[in-house]
């Protein structure tokens, strides 16, 4: 079950050691879900950009639970051209491509993602994907759900839930090599004066 907390009222920073114990039960539950990961062709994909880190992580997580060998798969889906608000947040120009490491088409894909809102994301992200292929199967993974959801999505897999306005700003900090260096910062919004 994923810790929940209450709505920030001022700046909050979640620590390092409960964003760990969240990535460990993200990892253990997939794991639990696909004991399997080379039968059933399983693919963990980030999606660009927050993703990608939080999948990197995990797959390094997963060796505790899968032989060499018989680990998932992991890949990154870049979701520009999908997104629906592209007139007002162009494409910029250094962006991650999307790699998928196999076919998709009869594979089960965990996407994978730091912060679920709205579920725009993920709508952006099950576009681009089925351009590549056709799984038999779409779960979701995200480390934090902050609610606020516009579009019937919900996350399969969840490491933090958070209750916050839709003014709050969520920013998920994942370090390359250094997971003390780990934070989620929730921000109020600036006041207009």
């Amino acid at each position: 079950m994923p810790a929940k907390r209450p709505s920030p009222s001022a700046k909050t920073k979640i620590a390092h050691s409960e964003i760990g114990r969240a990535l460990g039960q993200l990892a253990a539950s997939i794991a639990a879900r696909h004991p399997d990961a080379t039968s059933r062709r399983l693919i963990l994909i980030g999606i660009a950009n927050g993703g990608v880190h939080v999948v990197t992580r995990l797959q390094l997580l997963l060796r505790e639970f899968y032989p060499e060998g018989a680990r998932p798969r992991t890949g990154i889906l870049d979701i520009s051209f999908h997104r629906d608000d592209i007139d007002r947040n162009p494409i910029p120009k250094e962006f991650t491509p999307t790699l998928i490491p196999i076919d998709v088409t009869g594979a089960t894909v965990i996407l994978v993602d730091d912060v679920l809102q709205s579920g725009r994301t993920v709508k952006a992200a099950l576009d681009e994907l089925f351009d590549h292929g056709r799984p038999a199967k779409v779960e979701l993974a995200v480390l934090v759900d902050r609610g606020g959801r516009t579009l019937p999505v919900a996350a399969d897999y969840t490491g933090i839930t958070l209750a916050t306005a839709p003014s709050e700003k969520v920013t998920v900090v994942l370090h390359a090599t250094d997971p003390r260096h780990d934070a989620i910062r929730v921000e109020p919004a600036a006041t207009k004066r």
